[in-house]
């Protein structure tokens, strides 16, 4: 009988456990959404204050005999059957020093409606290999025992005693003995989420939509004036849609589509890098000037984000960028395999609510608190309305046989990163991990006196700095490469059939390619 040859996967993490977890799959006949999967429930669970499962994420999915998707599991507002006295109530203001300095709203009116668990069921029923237990076991074996990332003891320097006070068990998993801030490698364990999650394994996403851990979620937002509703859960469903396709180059890049923002942003970004092809920095800098500016004014003041983005993608397709004129806590993985599918997966918790479902081990969202999403207010949207989001998961191929799965963490800047190593990669043809590597910009909108203002974000680099003079625009240097400006993590497949995965250094990565 002749023997079907192992299908062969690369993958690109956030760390060692989530790296593993992913390659594994390959050994048992799992594919790239199999491994994508994988890698991102144990990256979910080994990650705290950075990414959790209660948030929201979006799966991006091109499989090499079908058209590409992505799985809209992002976050919703919250509310149905609560009363009108309870909208407003619940937040907090929260201010840090992380990013430069950043305000948020915090507590259990600042959550919404968790959308992770159901999309990755969907995305596991309809395009991976392998049982649903199989994808969910490594991530509860990775939450009794891991290390600290170096990118989440950054971040909860900042904000463990400030976003994490006012609720004890949240607070104890994010510090180590007496409250001390942890350190990078410093060893961790969630035996509460271990637990959740080896019952997850066992019966199904159902646990998290109407099952114990929705009714202990309900409760505690009951209790503490937050808006999530059994109602809310159960009325939850992920979207499966069309990805918006565009050509850059040789490559068709497939984003996800609107009501997302980060996708239709990216579009724009690379069909207009496209269109001047040997760009310069100052092609870079007028393009993210314009579209983030028009992001600004337009979309972080829309009322409906679907419309407004089919809008966009529709005139500046028609008319370039001339048409225009007029969260930090995310991870990103990506999966390539040896059959040409790709696969990748963006998720984010906001800053964290920071706060846990008692008993669980599962922090928070504040998704509702995150100003720059949230511009209309935080309990402004209607129940049941798909919140903002930077997140932009992208899939791609060219001939002959090429295939990339590509994305970033990073708030805003999340497309800006994107913009360049894709830039870089399918106009320039630069090799992968030298697009990753290669200095970054990012075009920041700032109010001033009521008007928008914007000041040039970037590392250091001769021929970006003359380029921000030109413009005439403030900047500001990094001098070193830093995570403010995201960690992409890519994989591809070559022409010839070779593998290969690549990780930013600016921010924890581990990538790697399965025997």
């Amino acid at each position: 009988m002749d023997t079907v040859p192992q299908r062969r996967i690369a993958v690109a993490a956030t760390g060692q456990q989530a790296l593993d977890a992913g390659l594994a799959v390959a050994a048992d006949g799992g594919n790239a959404v199999d491994a994508a999967l994988a890698t991102a429930f144990t990256a979910l669970a080994t990650e705290p204050g950075m990414v959790s499962f209660g948030g929201g994420a979006y799966v991006s999915v091109w499989l090499a005999d079908e058209d590409p998707v992505v799985v809209d599991g992002n976050v919703e507002m919250p509310g149905r059957g609560v009363e009108a006295s309870r909208f407003g109530r619940g937040v907090r203001e929260v201010r840090t020093d992380y990013g430069g300095g950043v305000t948020m709203h915090a507590g259990h009116g600042s959550v919404a409606t968790p959308g992770i668990i159901p999309a990755f069921a969907v995305a596991a029923e309809r395009y991976a290999a392998l049982p649903w237990a199989r994808l969910v076991s490594p991530a509860a074996t990775a939450a009794r025992r891991y290390p600290m990332g170096s990118a989440a003891s950054r971040y909860l320097a900042f904000v463990a005693d400030t976003l994490f006070a006012e609720d004890a068990e949240a607070h104890a998993l994010v510090t180590g003995e007496g409250g001390a801030v942890l350190s990078g490698g410093e060893e961790r364990s969630n035996t509460a989420l271990a637990d959740t999650l080896d019952r997850l394994a066992t019966e199904g996403p159902a646990l998290f939509t109407t099952g114990d851990v929705a009714r202990a979620l309900v409760s505690t937002m009951a209790e503490h004036d937050g808006l999530v509703t059994l109602e809310d859960l159960a009325a939850y469903q992920p979207v499966v849609r069309p990805a918006h396709l565009s050509t850059v180059g040789a490559w068709t890049v497939a984003v996800n589509p609107p009501p997302a923002v980060g996708g239709p942003m990216l579009a724009v970004m690379l069909e207009e890098l496209a269109r001047r092809g040997d760009w310069s920095w100052d092609d870079v800098i007028e393009i993210q000037r314009a579209v983030l500016s028009y992001r600004t004014s337009i979309h972080d003041l829309s009322e409906d984000l679907e419309a407004d983005g089919v809008d966009l993608l529709a005139r500046v397709g028609e008319h370039g960028l001339s048409a225009l004129r007029g969260s930090s806590s995310t991870a990103n993985v990506s999966a390539v395999d040896s059959d040409g599918n790709a696969c990748t997966i963006t998720m984010s918790s906001g800053y964290s609510a920071g706060l846990v479902i008692p008993g669980t081990g599962i922090l928070l969202n504040n998704a509702l608190g995150e100003v720059e999403l949230n511009r209309l207010g935080v309990h402004a949207l209607a129940p049941g309305t798909r919140l903002a989001s930077n997140m932009a998961p992208t899939t791609a191929r060219a001939e002959p046989g090429r295939v990339l799965a590509i994305g970033s963490p990073g708030a805003d800047r999340i497309t800006t990163a994107l913009m360049l190593v894709l830039g870089q990669g399918c106009l320039h043809d630069r090799d992968l991990q030298a697009a990753i590597a290669a200095p970054r910009v990012h075009v920041r909108v700032v109010e001033e006196h009521g008007e928008a203002g914007f000041v040039v974000e970037h590392e250091a680099d001769d021929e970006i700095m003359a380029a921000v003079q030109r413009a005439g625009l403030p900047g500001h240097e990094y001098p070193e490469p830093h995570m403010y400006f995201g960690g992409v993590g890519a994989a591809a497949v070559s022409p010839s059939g070779e593998l290969q995965a690549a990780g930013d250094a600016r921010r924890e990565a581990a990538t790697g390619v399965s025997d």
